[in-house]
């Protein structure tokens, strides 16, 4: 892990080192939420995340594939739902842009689609909406939200690719007295930002597992599971689709999976607050569960490198390599192995499709 400097110390550190001190620890879902969204000096805000200048690299940016191959789900879930004459398109924490401008790319080849696309993106960093603008402006008009609520009423469909990640978490330490939530507190010499346990035990409602033995963490988001029960409850009320991609388990929230990743490089993750990346493995068995308590259809999750390799691959790799030279070639296949190999992110991330339930099965989920 990447050591920051000692003397580094930032504006968002200063004051929630002195709103610690007066009010007391906080939890680990207000620190993620203050160190990614502070409209000020978070690191959405202010620091360059995405691409080789940034801290960390996203499927799209590998290669145009990636894009392309949503780009097709996306027609054929449109096909699915009967080819509505409008339907909003919605993608969550779009990046740069350069995944709907492949998108719209490859859904070029169905005029219908882009005709009745609405387009929204759900972005709050002013720094990434300029990107987004001066990417996609002249491929289409998309408008931008906060709040995906927001969104007027209509059939949808919905992309979220490593959004689900950065939603805050909350984490638990089982200890011999029985769990307890962890929380960010201050070094022993009130200097820093440190871990600590409440001395209180939590609430009885909270989903925690009682057969834990002493040592493990358990941890949860609320605000991944009151956004995916809404999209499915609006998808159920509208009709669509939604596609949920990031790194995750399936199988339960025991193990620490917080993290940070600053310069390409894992970052401790309470230090210098707001200049770094700061994620967790997304719960695919808590998100699925949210979506069906809500009525809504569930499909996967299934491995990244699968659903890729379904929905035409390979084909789209022998088909952009054509009439390349030799080194053009060899940067697709390599692209192309990041993506879907089990070693690199073919397997540890993974794809859920959340349905109104009427829909047909999607495209690149087998049954099982």
């Amino acid at each position: 892990m990447t050591e920051p400097a000692a003397a580094e110390k930032t504006p968002l550190e200063e004051r929630l080192i002195a709103l610690i001190k007066a009010n007391g620890p906080i939890t680990v879902a207000d620190y993620m939420e203050d160190a990614l969204g502070h409209p000020h000096d978070g690191y959405y805000s202010t620091e360059t995340a995405i691409g080789a200048d940034g801290d960390f690299t996203t499927a799209p940016e590998i290669s145009q594939i990636f894009g392309e191959l949503i780009g097709a789900w996306l027609v054929q879930s449109y096909l699915d739902m009967g080819e509505p004459k409008k339907f909003n398109l919605i993608e969550f924490g779009p990046g740069r842009g350069v995944m709907m401008a492949d998108i719209l790319r490859a859904a070029s080849l169905r005029p219908q689609f882009l005709n009745a696309a609405e387009i929204w993106l759900v972005e709050k960093s002013g720094r990434l909406r300029h990107e987004q603008r001066r990417r996609l402006e002249r491929l289409a008009a998309p408008r931008w939200t906060d709040d995906f609520h927001e969104i007027p009423p209509a059939p949808s469909l919905v992309v979220a690719n490593e959004f689900f990640d950065c939603l805050p978490i909350r984490q638990f330490d089982r200890l011999a007295a029985g769990w307890r939530e962890r929380l960010v507190g201050l070094s022993p010499d009130g200097t820093s930002l440190a871990f600590c346990t409440a001395p209180t035990p939590p609430l009885a409602s909270l989903p925690l597992p009682q057969e834990a033995a002493p040592g493990a963490v358990f941890e949860f988001s609320e605000a991944a599971e009151r956004l995916v029960a809404d999209l499915a409850a609006m998808l159920i009320r509208e009709g669509g689709r939604a596609l949920i991609i990031d790194y995750g388990h399936f199988g339960g929230g025991l193990g620490d999976t917080l993290q940070a990743v600053r310069r390409h490089a894992y970052w401790q993750p309470l230090a210098a607050a707001g200049k770094a990346d700061i994620t967790a493995h997304v719960d695919f068995e808590a998100l699925s569960r949210a979506a069906i308590n809500a009525g809504a259809a569930v499909w996967g999750p299934v491995a990244q490198g699968v659903l890729l390799d379904r929905l035409g691959l390979a084909a789209r790799a022998q088909r952009l390599s054509a009439g390349k030279s030799p080194t053009q070639v060899l940067e697709i296949e390599r692209a192309i192995r990041r993506l879907a190999a089990p070693e690199e992110m073919g397997e540890v991330f993974k794809a859920l499709a959340i349905c109104a339930p009427n829909l047909p099965r999607p495209a690149g989920f087998d049954p099982p």
